[in-house]
């Protein structure tokens, strides 16, 4: 069923069905307009999601259209900025441990309101709320380096890359991240999605 094609699978493989579910969707024939009764009742047994990914939380960017993928087969994790935070954390942690994933996926996107604002706060001196400028914290380290003469689509589209190859960097230092990675049981690789098409550009 649907719902279980997650078993057994590797990394590459997942990573693959990532890019064909994808290119489904883009092309306009996506495969689950509507969920049947007995794939959920079979799901409600348990879940073998084939990935787990970091998304931000922008309406924009829903993986699971944008995969094309039905219930069950995503593990999906989203925060505005796709950045890391303990309780992001602990539900990556559970995802490598109890559901061992082969694949970790960072989804960026396009004009990311959340490094927009990293990007108006490092260069144009910007305040933000309280518990927004939290957020921005972990986006800011990412802007580093970048040269803030580009021109603005430019430099925001290597702020959103930079942030998602962040992001990858901290996953890959965590104990689990270095543990799985090491024995060849998980591959994290990171993506930005274009908004314009819904085309999802994986990094190199």
């Amino acid at each position: 069923m649907a719902g279980n094609q997650g078993v057994g699978g590797t990394a590459e493989q997942a990573l693959e069905r990532l890019k064909l579910g994808n290119a489904r969707f883009v092309a306009g024939q996506a495969r689950f307009p509507t969920v049947r009764k007995e794939v959920l009742a079979d799901l409600a047994q348990g879940q073998h999601p084939f990935v787990t990914i970091l998304g931000c939380s922008d309406s924009r960017v829903p993986p699971e259209l944008l995969f094309d993928a039905g219930f069950g087969e995503l593990f999906v994790v989203r925060v505005a900025g796709n950045v890391l935070g303990d309780a992001i954390l602990g539900t990556l942690q559970y995802a490598a441990v109890e559901l061992r994933t082969p694949l970790f996926l960072v989804l960026g996107h396009e004009a990311c309101g959340a490094v927009e604002a990293a990007l108006a706060h490092r260069f144009k001196g910007v305040r933000h709320a309280s518990r927004i400028a939290l957020l921005l914290e972990q986006i800011l380290p990412a802007l580093d380096g970048i040269d803030p003469a580009l021109s603005p689509e430019a430099l925001m589209s290597a702020a959103v890359e930079a942030n998602v190859r962040r992001t990858l960097a901290e996953v890959l230092a965590s104990p689990e991240g270095r543990a799985r990675t090491a024995k060849g049981v998980m591959k994290i690789v990171g993506a930005v999605c274009e908004l314009t098409t819904g085309r999802v550009r994986f990094l190199e």
